[in-house]
């Protein structure tokens, strides 16, 4: 016979989780190198414990853990790919040459905003902000990196616009979820988001312009032509190289799941290094024939370390990947994250410590408004985006209903919350992978990701404004 968690039990593993990691970030030079993984898992048993006195067996519990990983587990092998996918890229000259050309178009004080929308586009076209930041997101840092700007600036933008595209897409998992979640249909959904939307992106262009024309970024820059010279020394840069991305950016428009569209682009970065860059593969395995040089070269560029070396120091930076061997802490994180958070799931726990907000929500902005907390509180303990959108979507169903608010409301609510905040969180899946991509902390590109923090307080702000709040025309204005 199992008992229902009261609130302070509920919140004891939380508490024990927040005190591990806020101790880790003084303790540890690397909190994500280990520490974190383990206070996850301890917070873990924790939650276990508490579970087993509230009468729930163990094999209920595992099965659950079981079950959350498994969620988990494409998220996984796409960030393993994405290792992989950097790895070719970097032998190819593919990722090298977009800096190349980009050092060339983009003008230092527009950089920041076109950043936000070259991402915005391409996560648009593909329905993917991992893909997005793993491939143009990768190149746009290396050419604001060369251009003087912080590295965390840089890379609040591109997240901001890789998340624009993958809240409004239709190709994007997210935005299919979310009204399936609330009850409405797609182009709905997303005619009724961009409301809020696109008031959000205004803002945050407006923020990144005027950044980009008072930011002193000639202090830090790099000369741009010891960068191109650099990488034209290392690289043939021929801009049919320019096809890898332009092929898996099809392929992904095509409809093509991302684990092979991922493995299409990886190999093909690796056929590109065979074809065009023979001195890197050379380079890299010397001594040896052609043929079982490029095997080696293009296999050590898909599981490990790649450092190819420059008179350029910032050039260095660049040329330099770790392969699927260098996502393992982050894959780390996640299953640690997944067992935390499917212990607090299996134990009726996560329920308890959010049913008072549902109960507390009587206007239709705190209704919004509890929503979003309800959100950010399983992104940051759950650990998963889909979770903060599924588990509150059949939370709050019913409240929305019963006060006469359409699901397209409560689906709106979901994205403006659930997906923008995940990657604000170290050991969110999101937060995690991103951080690892674009190797800048969550915490460090987090304040600069304007669009994703704008998102939330905007769906509240038109909630408690009543602006654009669609009812039953039975409804009253609550």
């Amino acid at each position: 016979m199992t008992r229902k968690p009261t609130l302070f039990a509920a919140l004891i593993p939380i508490i024990l989780l927040i005190a591990m990691l806020t101790s880790n970030v003084f303790l540890f030079d690397d909190v994500l190198d280990g520490p974190n993984q383990i206070a996850l898992l301890l917070a873990a048993s924790a939650g276990i414990v508490v579970a087993w006195r509230l009468g729930f067996n163990w094999v209920s519990i595992n099965s659950r853990i079981v079950k959350t990983i498994g969620s988990a587990m494409p998220s996984m092998l796409i960030l393993l790919l994405i290792g992989s996918l950097a790895g070719t890229w970097l032998i190819s000259g593919t990722i090298p040459v977009m800096v190349y050309y980009g050092l060339d178009i983009i003008h230092p004080k527009v950089f920041l905003v076109t950043a936000v929308i070259v991402s915005a586009i391409v996560s648009v076209v593909t329905g993917s902000s991992w893909s997005t930041v793993a491939t143009i997101g990768v190149a746009l840092l290396g050419i604001g990196k060369t251009m003087g700007f912080e590295p965390a600036i840089v890379g609040g933008a591109i997240i901001s616009g890789a998340y624009f595209g993958d809240k409004i897409s239709p190709l994007s998992d997210t935005t299919n979820l979310a009204p399936a979640m609330a009850g409405t249909d797609l182009f709905t959904h997303i005619r009724y988001m961009t409301q809020t939307t696109i008031p959000s992106m205004i803002i945050t262009l407006i923020i990144f312009l005027v950044i980009g024309f008072f930011y002193d970024y000639q202090s830090q820059a790099v000369d741009v032509s010891s960068v191109q010279n650099a990488i034209e020394t290392t690289f043939n840069t021929t801009p049919w190289l320019l096809l890898v991305p332009v092929t898996l950016f099809v392929v992904i428009v095509m409809k093509i799941p991302p684990l092979p569209s991922l493995m299409i682009g990886t190999l093909l970065g690796g056929l590109f290094a065979v074809i065009f860059q023979p001195q890197t593969i050379e380079y890299l395995v010397p001594g040896e024939n052609y043929f079982k040089a490029s095997y080696m070269a293009v296999m050590q560029a898909m599981f490990g370390d790649v450092s190819l070396n420059t008179d350029v120091k910032a050039v260095n930076e660049l040329l330099s990947t770790t392969g699927m061997r260098g996502m393992l802490n982050t894959v780390w994180l996640i299953l640690t994250a997944m067992v935390f958070g499917g212990v607090m799931e299996a134990g009726g726990l996560l329920e308890r410590i959010t049913r008072p907000i549902v109960e507390r929500a009587k206007s239709t902005g705190s209704l919004v408004a509890s929503t979003v907390v309800t959100c950010l509180f399983f992104n940051t303990t759950a650990s998963d985006q889909y979770i903060s959108i599924v588990v509150p979507g059949r939370m709050f169903k019913d409240s929305y209903a019963k006060k006469g608010l359409k699901p397209e409301v409560l689906s709106r609510t979901l994205e403006d919350s659930g997906t923008m905040t995940s990657v604000l969180i170290p050991w969110n899946t999101c937060g995690a992978t991103q951080a690892k991509v674009l190797g800048v902390e969550t915490f460090a590109y987090a304040p600069y990701a304007f669009f994703n923090i704008i998102s939330p307080f905007m769906t509240i702000a038109f909630a408690y404004l009543n602006i654009k709040i669609r009812r039953y025309k039975s409804s009253k204005v609550a």
